[in-house]
């Protein structure tokens, strides 16, 4: 099998020889990773079941953990879960890499779409299941929403969709991916969304896959699931604390394929991760601090305000050249759009992650501004 080498490992080859203006603080806007404490009562938490180190867990987790994220189901998108209607998983990208290994590992000629541009992961678990892939496009043109009409998508096996949306921003309606639910079940095809960003958003709450599911009649979710993580809402990516949640009859057989892979969350994590699943507060005062820094961009590059995520998607011209020219000017590094994408599609943009307080989101936003204003 052959990988790409990821986007970070990518940046770091291409400014190795840029020597930085070092009067500027070093300043990396690259990866979606909250730099905000995570919260204290999750940290206390993680303190006080310490002992229970001398444990293993579950391959299944703890129930308390699946209760209280079927219970964040419920309160946020007004879907109750059955139990064997979510499985816990230590976060999501493990699911993102061995679910499409799994479902299609009894395909002859397996048929994988996903957005581009991605999380690579999506390539990753592609490659790993041999499967041939088809580009769910994101442009300025289709509003970065993918085009459901692709004749090629009626052969696909797995369909990922990725909103809210990383890099591009974008959100899809409750009818749009209601459309989606009902193409899936037409031709047969598993449908995921993967919602990791929907907790962070400006004033319009993101809808879920599942809501849209119901929207549509599908009550039993059959051929559609979703996937969730508390790394965003919570910051608390080293908690690694997620779910997939869905068909029922497709996570029976997964979950008895999950006691092989070894992704057991150990105790400790489990008793802080479901504190932090059963309360909204403090993801509320998140939430507003990114969308303080998204009305900053807005205000300060003059881009448009977006209502979900905390990235910005701007275009640049030549993302490579913009890219290295802000690191040896003014010491701050952003993510090439072509490192996310694949024919294409990317070109052009950088990925700004505004994961900073918004003080110092301001400044950074500033300097970025700047250096645009002496260069382009």
């Amino acid at each position: 099998m052959h990988f790409e080498p990821y986007p970070f490992e990518k940046l770091t080859e291409l400014l190795k020889d840029i020597i930085p203006n070092k009067t500027y603080p070093a300043i990396s806007l690259t990866i979606g990773e909250p730099q905000f404490d995570t919260p204290q009562f999750i940290q206390e938490a993680l303190q006080q079941s310490a002992s229970q180190l001398n444990k293993y867990p579950k391959s299944s987790g703890e129930a308390y953990v699946a209760e209280a994220q079927r219970a964040f189901v419920e309160k946020r998108f007004g879907v109750q879960l059955k139990p064997n209607e979510l499985i816990s998983t230590f976060g999501t990208r493990e699911v993102l890499f061995n679910f499409p290994q799994f479902l299609l590992h009894d395909k002859d000629e397996p048929v994988m779409a996903y957005t581009n541009p991605f999380y690579q992961i999506y390539e990753g678990a592609a490659i790993a299941s041999r499967a041939k892939v088809v580009h769910l496009n994101l442009n300025k043109e289709n509003s970065f929403k993918p085009d459901i009409n692709l004749p090629e998508l009626k052969s696909a096996d797995l369909i990922i969709l990725n909103f809210p949306n990383n890099p591009t921003t974008s959100v899809l309606s409750l009818d749009e991916l209601g459309d989606w639910v009902k193409f899936a079940l037409k031709y047969d095809i598993v449908l995921i969304n993967d919602e990791c960003y929907s907790e962070i958003y400006a004033d319009t709450r993101p809808p879920s896959l599942l809501e849209a599911a119901l929207h549509v009649g599908n009550t039993r979710f059959k051929n559609t699931l979703v996937i969730n993580s508390i790394s965003k809402r919570s910051s608390a990516p080293g908690l690694r604390s997620g779910f997939i949640a869905g068909d029922e009859h497709i996570l029976k057989h997964y979950a008895k394929y999950r006691t092989y892979v070894g992704a057991g969350i150990p105790l400790p994590l489990q008793v802080a991760s479901a504190a932090a699943w059963n309360d909204e507060v403090h993801v509320q005062k998140t939430r507003e601090e990114y969308a303080h820094n998204l009305q900053l961009a807005h205000e300060i590059l003059g881009v448009p305000l977006v209502d979900a995520t905390f990235y910005v998607w701007l275009y640049v011209g030549d993302d490579l050249v913009f890219t290295k020219a802000l690191y040896r000017e003014k010491n701050i590094k952003v993510l090439p759009g072509r490192f996310l994408g694949r024919s294409g599609v990317a070109d052009g943009y950088v990925r700004i992650a505004l994961v900073e307080n918004h003080q110092k989101t301001e400044n950074i936003l500033k300097e970025i501004a700047s250096f645009i204003k002496g260069n382009y």
